[in-house]
């Protein structure tokens, strides 16, 4: 029910209404939505209210506009399995999906007391910092900083950029298989860069995934920590 003076805008009570729908199944993926009369009706509202709502939704990737057909429900979410081998590009290839990767940015920085026991360096020790942006079917799906050990590691900033891919990057430096020690996830409300670059509001939590990778003698390789579009994602937690 829209609560008009409730000091949330109409059209986000809309938004938030039909994602309700959408998450509940009634409104089911691959659906047609109702035209903008007939929310227009149902809502009480006029259609440029509706248009706000609707296009929000779009931008969520909730809804999608097919152009001479109309505004359908998305395909259901993307499972991203989250196992001992979590591969991204292995993740979206089996289930045949088209991904990239986006390299924003790749520095250096001294290992900060959580960092350099995670990574088993000493205080102040080189890291490499990678950001990227994952994208499926060209929609922005996360957004993710890693951090590798310099000194073990001194050309994978040159590796990562050729092949935009963990596991080759890491197999070029000498480490041809890898494993995930630890994966953790919380969901929490995003931080500016997060809200920048996932074009989500900033008060739509993501899924906020801090994550440790090994070689096979249990040496730490790679730590990450990835903000996911939970409106696009769904982590599934694989046995092994």
């Amino acid at each position: 029910m829209i609560e008009r003076g409730s000091g949330v805008a109409v059209w986000r009570q809309i938004e938030e209404t039909l994602a309700a729908d959408i998450a509940g199944g009634v409104l089911q993926a691959g659906q047609q939505l109702p035209t903008e009369l007939q929310l227009a009706e149902r809502f009480a509202v006029n259609r440029h209210t509706i248009r706000r709502a609707v296009a929000t939704l779009v931008e969520r990737g909730l809804l999608r506009v097919e152009q001479g057909r109309g505004t359908f429900v998305q395909d259901n979410a993307i499972d991203y399995a989250i196992s001992k081998r979590t591969r991204f590009s292995q993740n979206m290839a089996r289930q045949n999906l088209n991904s990239d990767i986006d390299i924003l940015n790749s520095d250096t920085v001294p290992a900060n007391a959580e960092l350099a026991e995670l990574l088993q360096v000493a205080v102040g020790d080189k890291l490499y910092r990678i950001k990227t942006l994952s994208r499926v079917e060209e929609r922005v799906v996360d957004y993710a900083i890693m951090f590798f050990p310099a000194a073990r590691f001194p050309d994978l900033p040159q590796a990562y950029l050729r092949h935009r891919s963990v596991t080759r990057a890491l197999d070029e430096c000498g480490v041809p298989d890898y494993t995930r020690r630890f994966t953790r996830v919380t969901a929490r409300l995003p931080d500016a860069e997060t809200v920048d670059y996932l074009g989500i509001p900033k008060n739509r939590p993501v899924l906020h995934v801090k994550s440790l990778n090994v070689d096979p003698a249990g040496a730490p390789v790679q730590y990450g920590v990835t903000c996911f579009n939970g409106d696009l994602v769904q982590l599934v937690m694989e046995q092994e």
